[in-house]
């Protein structure tokens, strides 16, 4: 069963005029990732989110150490639930920390208190405890989605006992959609291939820089599995107009090669006045497979801007272009 995802609006699909594919918010950034925002911040972001009329909201226990799925619950109570649609991971299970270090940055990236720590589990019994606890702290008796989260050196068991533990869930009416998540396309062929997952969530390999997921979604469009494209902006090189020196692709520095395509990328858009982080947001949503694109947003003005940028017009032929200067980086993940 292909996940259905909505937004609010009958303009809520991106702009390109070819794609039902709709905007969701990314909720690594609500469990401080990499840097803290308060309570505050964190509620006005669901809430802008939701004004402007994002309905897909994604999470997951390890962000934040399940400080992100508080929060998100905590922002969505009150709505009817049957108008929005959450998903949200296994594979981690949030327990308490033997050796607290005070902060959870350089374990896991979060800027959040080092009491608790993960523990990857895979299992059914991990599955099916990392579900109930999620679904405790979202406040909700059941999510739209369950991705397995990052399974890539867990295949063999997370293809036969995780998404059969899923799968029960899925049966039971706890999830509606099951699928995996991660940023290797290889892995997720094989989940396509040897699984009945419903959907797969492809980060920062289907964008308009780094374009090596084309074999997984001639696939996942050949046996019927809808696409998530996470990670747009490649974790910052495409999130501005002015592609900076030290900006971040894939969490790293960018090199010298990966800058310079940004620049030229952005000035294409420019030159027809497109905003560059419009044309990185729309740029997956041209494939019929993929049912939404989803960005982390960490205050309400990335929140409008993402919005404002789902809605530009952006003409076939800037399109054409930006493939062209893209070039061979669309075959094979560029440098790292």
């Amino acid at each position: 069963m292909r996940p259905e995802l909505t937004m609010a609006d009958a303009g809520g699909g991106a702009a390109t005029g070819t794609s039902h594919a709709v905007l969701g918010l990314g909720c690594a950034p609500l469990g401080n990732l990499f840097t803290a925002i308060d309570d505050d911040t964190a509620r006005a972001t669901v809430d802008a989110a939701w004004d402007c009329g994002i309905r897909y909201f994604d999470t997951a226990p390890h962000y934040g150490l399940g400080l992100s799925e508080l929060r998100l619950g905590a922002a969505l109570s009150g709505r009817p639930r049957a108008s929005y649609q959450l998903s949200t991971k296994v594979g981690r299970l949030i327990v308490p920390n033997p050796e607290p270090t005070g902060s959870d940055l350089s374990a896991g990236g979060f800027d959040v208190p080092g009491d608790l720590t993960r523990r990857r589990d895979y299992s059914r019994d991990g599955v099916r405890r990392s579900v109930e606890e999620s679904l405790h702290r979202l406040g909700t008796d059941y999510v739209d989605i369950a991705y397995i989260h990052d399974p890539e050196d867990v295949m063999d068991q997370a293809v036969t006992e995780t998404v059969a533990a899923l799968a029960e869930l899925r049966d039971e009416g706890v999830v509606c959609a099951i699928g995996v998540g991660m940023n290797f396309v290889e892995p997720l062929r094989r989940f396509v291939r040897e699984t009945p997952v419903d959907v797969v969530m492809v980060a920062g390999r289907w964008t308009l820089l780094d374009r090596s997921a084309r074999s997984l979604l001639d696939e996942a469009a050949s046996g019927g599995v809808s696409v998530v494209v996470a990670g747009p902006f490649n974790s910052g090189l495409l999130a501005t107009n002015s592609p900076a020196d030290g900006a971040t692709f894939d969490y790293a520095p960018a090199g010298h090669d990966l800058v310079t395509r940004a620049r030229e990328l952005a000035s294409a858009a420019s030159a027809v006045g497109v905003p560059l982080p419009a044309a990185a947001l729309q740029s997956g949503t041209r494939r019929p497979e993929v049912a939404a694109v989803v960005a982390g947003l960490r205050s309400p003005h990335e929140v409008r801007a993402a919005r404002a940028n789902w809605d530009v017009r952006i003409p076939q032929r800037l399109w054409v272009q930006l493939d062209e200067i893209a070039g061979a980086q669309w075959q094979r993940p560029p440098e790292r």
